[in-house]
């Protein structure tokens, strides 16, 4: 899972005599600790120097940071490698993957993931909420006038709104009521 590089870096950080406790190089990087003496036992057979020199802090910090996990890295550093990839020629892209501990499957779900990011949102989400906006109006509209029908129905019918029936008799011209 991690590159060739990567564990000779870590081999060497963790030989180092001024370097950190294993305990915290685990911690820092997310890598257990049984795998980083595993990687210290095997380091015969992975042609690593162990008594070498340690690179210099900023030749470590990078190398460290371009060896990073794929899973921890930021938005910028994916698209940034991406771009990269894309420009290289076969070989040179192949020298990219093994120095940048990737394979080109990753690469390639990130470019996908970037290009469906980069889509227009779809009109579907818009005419959906305008939809919804209509139909509430509606609603509040259609409340509007059962409203306003039942006023007219009571004031058409004003015997049953508890008038008198002499009231009543009135407006119907009736000759009781003189």
């Amino acid at each position: 899972m991690y590159s060739k590089a990567f564990r000779a870096l870590m081999v060497q950080k963790m030989t180092d005599p001024e370097g950190p406790s294993p305990v915290s190089l685990a911690d820092d990087i997310g890598v257990s600790r049984s795998s980083l003496y595993r990687w210290v036992s095997e380091a015969d057979t992975l042609d690593i120097a162990v008594n070498s020199e340690p690179p210099s802090f900023t030749e470590s910090k990078q190398r460290l940071s371009n060896m990073k996990r794929p899973q921890d890295w930021s938005a910028e550093e994916k698209l940034a490698a991406v771009l990269e990839a894309a420009s290289l020629s076969e070989e040179e892209f192949g020298a990219f993957l093994r120095s940048r501990g990737l394979h080109d499957a990753l690469l390639q779900q990130w470019r996908y993931q970037m290009l469906v990011g980069l889509e227009p949102k779809p009109a579907k989400r818009i005419e959906t909420k305008r939809i919804q906006e209509l139909e509430k109006e509606l609603r509040r509209k259609d409340k509007a006038l059962a409203e306003t029908a039942a006023l007219l129905v009571l004031k058409k019918k004003p015997g049953k709104s508890g008038g008198t029936k002499r009231t009543t008799d009135r407006a119907r011209g009736s000759p009781d009521c003189h």
